[in-house]
């Protein structure tokens, strides 16, 4: 049997030859050119088809064609022979009297439509688990929304001497003073400057909530406390920048270029100050040499990247603010320079922070606060914004706003701008951090940070910091010596009514000695703010030790002075400090309560170590009202025995059977319960608590949980809580090791404050949320969609070119699919699943100690080597738990792959029906003009115009377009390619033209799948043509990254069919796909930008099989190029 260039079995059976023959034609070998493909040069190559009725009337000895498909009445005469005056692959010949149950199975295998129950199963599984997926992202586990709009006036006052002469990017950015209508009303700059970077795409106006509540807050508040002025506090001058809303997020060459003009605008922010005509600030105070940034979003990322560029001025930055930027890598891997520059700006700030000394890190100065706004942001993924992995807790954290006291709620990804509750926060927490008499415009590092972790955290946190211990005595207490008023050690207080005694009255908690059993804590709960030294409130608390009897000494230590003994001789005198500087503001939980962030007076709470009361005796509780008023104060000590619960469960158990707990009726107000299995992102629980009965006596307050994580610092409230949905952001995938290696997690801790005086107990059950878990993967596992399909693509195409390297027949790909879904898929499936296993097992492992090198130049000696990109692979889970993903998400895009087969065959077969009336005969045409209109619809361009096309495009990537362009333009020439392909089988009903399509539509499939990769990098450009920015990409020019492509679509518009491998070859067609679908697996997430030069490569090699079929050299090169079309109807074909 001979094989022809085709491979189409159908020629196969009609040109058989006897052994003899076959025998003689090796031996004689004819002098003509073999390839390490099948195809034979054993017949002459003709530029024009050939009519197959004149064949067989000139060759009666050919074979009649019983089962040849016959056209009907209306297409005889010149539509029959147009359709017949094809190239090589019209001449589909089959064999005598084929059976009849084989025509049928080949008829099946041609059509495109054909879907096996298999492939119905999988797709309506994968369509379930999908619409699961975004029915729990978007109806289940949502966070309430609490923030509050804001109102401003701005104005804007731009820069234009900012011009080319200070930067090179004049012409495409821009730089504005902000100004807040009727507060300020000139443009001279008297404050500290701060700089407002916006994100992806945003726009510098959105820097107006920041600047109009610092230019309002000054002007109320600030401006009229001389105490605050002396200490350096003084008004913010908000600059802010206009990007063209550049594209940041994809682009890794315009957060580069944003980050040298940020530099460039610090410099001449600077040097505003250093003019008398713009400035008006006091001349005694030093010039500003450093400028606080504020970043949004990606403005956070070249933040950092400013103190990484070679334009940086050293200690022009200290102080770096963010609000939901994604720190620990890229939110998309589409693009290669910003996988890189990503790196690059990490492992910068890991090194520094990695120094032994500081006078080698070129960040010690700087403080780093990064804001997230948790689950209600659904651009880009909270746990992104996690600076474990960066910095260490002496110079920056992460804090969620659900955390910040006051705010108490989550915010979306352009609603933390606009929060009037946060902005206030960041705002008072800036100004508070200011410091004119320094040059560097701020407090020192230790006190900025003491300052803003005062201001962001709820003070429960094991890195915050208590205040008693830096204070001195301010208050001296006189108490009468037969008071009755001090409780008995271990006693609970308990006030449910202020003002009872009709004056102040002091109750005096006895501190416990340090040597008492067990690890005690005093813990304090009101619903009365606690009073600063001087002040008229209800309520006061202090912490005391004995003052001995000094005349005259007590007026001059003591700026108060607070007698209780009334006329009693005897006294007893105390030295007390005044604990409100420690107070932690819990929300209000009563019976009306229903939000976290409600409009009402927040808790005031105390809670301190018993070490930290190591050198006082007594806290003195005093109720400061003089008539009977409501309100109520409970104060305890407590054992850590009592009030942290550890429950020791695993995940499998709490899934199938939930957590149950019975907290006794003796508890402590405040009970912790700790639970190490909770610490995934991927998971969502219910916790639902049982209501308490408090008998005779109204309940103080009702429960309120707290579910918090150490870090990074994420807190949530549950007011009135009944039921809570239980979500986090914890252990994620893909996310790096932390910088210092820290012991086990702790997981979620659920702190429930509930009356101690109703002396019931309480139930708590927690179970796992399976259909609110579902939506949690929506956020971390977005790009997985855009790598896992490829895998199965690769595995489609690999099986269809194994079937057609076999048998000659190129199988559809719904058929390809079927196949796939029956073995392969599966075993690629669970071999992904035992490898995501170890990897997890791997991760999970500690870090273990590496050399530093040979003279110990690589780093500390002291410090482990971390591996921050171990996380990198595959689904990036560290928890072996979660193995099972892989199947489900191998089964998800399998599904995914199937629907695009299907719209792909719909939008092709709905273009073909267009092309085909298009192109259709006119009933009016002349005699003379029907030869015309039966040209071969797929008749091809001439070498020259094809090699002349294929250059110019070539050129323009090389220097003006980027290759994403060229490869948008490829796919629309693909999608061509592939109308005409199909319009050409319907109407032949060539076997041979039918596989011509299947291979065609297979390309197309993967070509689609590789699209979404170079679609942002295009979006960049085309942004950049719009704002007159024509300066071209330098990564993004290289031309062997698209030339294989287009030499590949410009081979399929000549209708030329990929020759069959049956030598060894073939294995490199397989294990070249293979390698795709293992990479787009395990890697494609993390660098999704390479598997567009793997599919790459797999084109050149495709492109190399359907050359090797053909002769080349100069000449024949210098021929086609100096050729002419024909005058003539029909072109020539090459």
């Amino acid at each position: 049997m001979r094989t022809r260039s085709s491979g189409s079995a159908d020629e196969d059976d009609t040109d058989e030859a006897s052994p003899a023959e076959a025998a003689r034609r090796q031996s004689e070998g004819d002098g003509r050119k073999r390839s390490f493909t099948t195809a034979k040069y054993d017949r002459a190559r003709h530029s024009d088809t050939l009519d197959r009725r004149k064949v067989e009337k000139s060759n009666p000895s050919l074979p009649v064609l019983h089962n040849a498909w016959k056209p009907p009445a209306s297409m005889h005469g010149a539509s029959e022979k147009g359709l017949q005056t094809l190239d090589p692959l019209a001449q589909d010949t089959t064999t005598i009297r084929m059976p009849e149950a084989q025509i049928r199975r080949r008829s099946r295998a041609r059509n495109p439509w054909a879907c096996s129950l298999l492939t119905i199963i999988t797709t309506i599984l994968s369509l379930v688990f999908l619409l699961s997926i975004f029915h729990s992202f978007a109806k289940r586990q949502l966070d309430p929304k609490g923030c509050e709009m804001c109102m401003m006036s701005p104005a804007y006052a731009k820069f234009s001497d900012f011009d080319t002469e200070h930067t090179r990017f004049a012409s495409k950015y821009s730089l504005y003073l902000y100004r807040e209508g009727g507060i300020d009303e000139d443009t001279m700059v008297k404050g500290v400057p701060v700089l407002f970077i916006p994100g992806n795409a945003g726009s510098y106006k959105q820097v107006r909530p920041l600047a109009a509540e610092a230019a309002q807050y000054f002007h109320d508040s600030i401006q009229q406390d001389t105490k605050a002025l002396k200490a350096g506090t003084r008004s913010l001058d908000f600059f802010t920048v206009d990007f063209n809303e550049d594209i940041t997020a994809f682009h890794g060459q315009t957060l580069l270029d944003q980050a040298e003009y940020l530099n460039e605008a610090v410099a001449y922010i600077l040097s505003l100050y250093h003019d008398p005509r713009r400035s008006r600030r006091d001349p005694e105070l030093p010039d500003p040499s450093s400028v606080i940034l504020i970043g949004h979003s990606m403005g956070g990322i070249v933040a950092r990247t400013m103190l990484t560029m070679s334009n940086y001025q050293s200690n022009s930055i200290n102080t770096i603010i963010t609000m939901s930027a994604p720190h620990a890598r890229p939110p998309v891997s589409f693009d290669a320079a910003i996988v890189h520059t990503y790196k690059d700006i990490n492992n910068y700030w890991r090194q520094a922070y990695s120094q032994k000394w500081a006078n080698n890190n070129p960040l010690w100065h700087v403080t780093l606060i990064s804001i997230a706004g948790g689950g209600l942001d659904t651009v880009v993924p909270s746990d992104y914004a996690d600076l474990s992995s960066l910095v260490p807790d002496t110079h920056g954290f992460t804090v969620f706003t659900s955390t910040i006291p006051n705010v108490w709620t989550g915010a979306d990804h352009l609603s933390i701008l606009w929060c009037d509750q946060v902005r206030k926060v960041i705002v008072r927490s800036v100004i508070e951090a200011v410091d004119v008499h320094r040059p560097g415009q701020t407090r020192p590092r230790a006190e900025r940070m003491r300052i803003f972790k005062r201001w962001y955290l709820t003070g429960m946190e094991t890195i915050a910091e208590k205040n008693l211990a830096q204070q001195e005595p301010t208050t001296l207490l006189t108490l009468e010596d037969n008071s009755n008023s001090i409780l008995a050690l271990g006693e609970r207080l308990t006030i449910r009514a202020f003002g009872h005694e009709r004056k102040a009255k002091a109750h005096l908690l006895p501190i416990p000695p340090q040597s008492a059993l067990g690890v005690k804590k005093f813990t304090l709960i009101s619903d009365q703010p606690l009073d600063t030294p001087g002040a008229s409130g209800k309520l006061e608390v202090l912490f005391c030790s004995v003052f001995p009897l000094q005349a005259g000494s007590s007026a001059t230590l003591f700026s108060m002075n607070m007698d209780l003994s009334g006329d009693s001789l005897g006294s007893t005198r105390l030295a007390c400090k005044n604990a409100a500087a420690d107070v932690i503001r819990l929300p209000a939980s009563t019976r009306t309560s229903k939000n976290a962030f409600d409009h009402t007076q927040p808790f005031s709470y105390l809670q301190y170590n018993l070490e930290d009361l190591a050198d006082h005796q007594f806290i003195a509780v005093v109720d400061k009202a003089l008539e009977l008023t409501p309100g109520w104060v409970v104060a305890e000590f407590s054992d850590n025995v009592d009030s942290i619960v550890q429950k020791k469960i695993g995940l499998r158990r709490l899934l199938t059977l939930g957590m149950h707990l019975k907290l006794p009726a003796t508890r402590p107000m405040v009970t912790e319960v700790k639970i190490p299995a909770l610490h995934s992102s991927l998971l969502a629980y219910k916790l639902s608590i049982g209501k308490q009965a408090c008998g005779s006596e109204a309940e103080l307050f009702t429960p309120l949980l707290r579910q918090h994580l150490s870090e990074p610092h994420e807190s949530k409230y549950f007011v009135n809580v009944k039921e809570a949905n239980i979500n986090l952001h914890g252990v994620a995938p893909f996310m790096p090791p932390p910088l210092r290696a820290r012991a086990a997690s702790n997981g979620v801790s659920l702190q429930l404050w509930s009356d101690p005086t109703c002396h019931t107990s309480v139930d708590m059950s927690l179970k796992v949320d399976i259909p609110g878990s579902v939506g949690k993967l929506f956020m971390r596992y977005r790009t997985v969609f855009a790598a896992f399909p490829l895998l199965i693509v690769a595995l489609v195409l690999r099986k269809q070119f194994k079937v057609y390297d076999e048998s000659g027949i190129f199988i559809t790909f719904a058929e390809s699919m079927d196949l796939c879904l029956r073995k392969s898929l599966p075993l690629i499936l669970l071999a992904m699943s035992f490898l995501a296993m170890s990897l997890s097992a791997s991760s999970s492992a500690p870090s273990k100690p590496t050399s530093s090198g040979l003279f110990g130049w690589r780093g500390n000696a002291t410090e482990s080597a971390i591996d921050y990109t171990k996380n990198d692979l595959l689904l990036g889970s560290q928890d072996p738990f979660f193995w099972f993903l892989v199947p489900l998400f191998g089964l998800a895009s399998a599904g995914i792959c199937v629907v695009i087969n299907y719209t792909a065959l719909l939008v092709l077969h709905a273009l073909c029906l267009l092309y085909s009336h298009v192109t259709a005969r006119p009933a009016w045409l002349k005699n003379d003009d029907r030869r015309k209109s039966t040209l071969p619809v797929f008749a091809a361009t001439t070498p020259r115009r094809r090699i002349i096309t294929t250059s110019i495009l070539l050129f323009l990537v090389s220097t003006f377009i980027p290759y994403q362009f060229a490869y948008m333009v490829a796919c629309i020439v693909q999608i061509a390619t592939c109308t005409r392909a199909l319009r050409f089988a319907r109407e032949t009903r060539s076997g041979a033209h039918y596989d011509f399509y299947n291979y065609t539509h297979s390309i197309l499939i993967l070509m689609l799948w590789v699209l979404p990769i170079n679609i942002p990098v295009l979006v960049v450009w085309v942004h950049n043509l719009a704002v007159h920015w024509l300066t071209p990409f330098s990564s993004h020019h290289n031309v062997l990254s698209i030339t294989p492509f287009i030499l590949l679509v410009e081979t399929l518009t000549s209708g030329k069919m990929i020759p069959r491998v049956t030598t060894s070859f073939r294995y490199i067609t397989n294990m070249l796909f293979f390698s795709l679908a293992l990479y787009a697996a395990i890697y494609g997430v993390t660098y999704a930008y390479l598997l567009h030069h793997l599919v790459n490569s797999v084109c050149a090699w495709l492109v190399a099989i359907h050359f090797s079929s053909s002769s080349f050299s100069l000449a024949g090169l210098s021929r086609m190029l100096e050729c002419e079309e024909e005058e003539g109807d029909v072109k020539k074909r090459p």
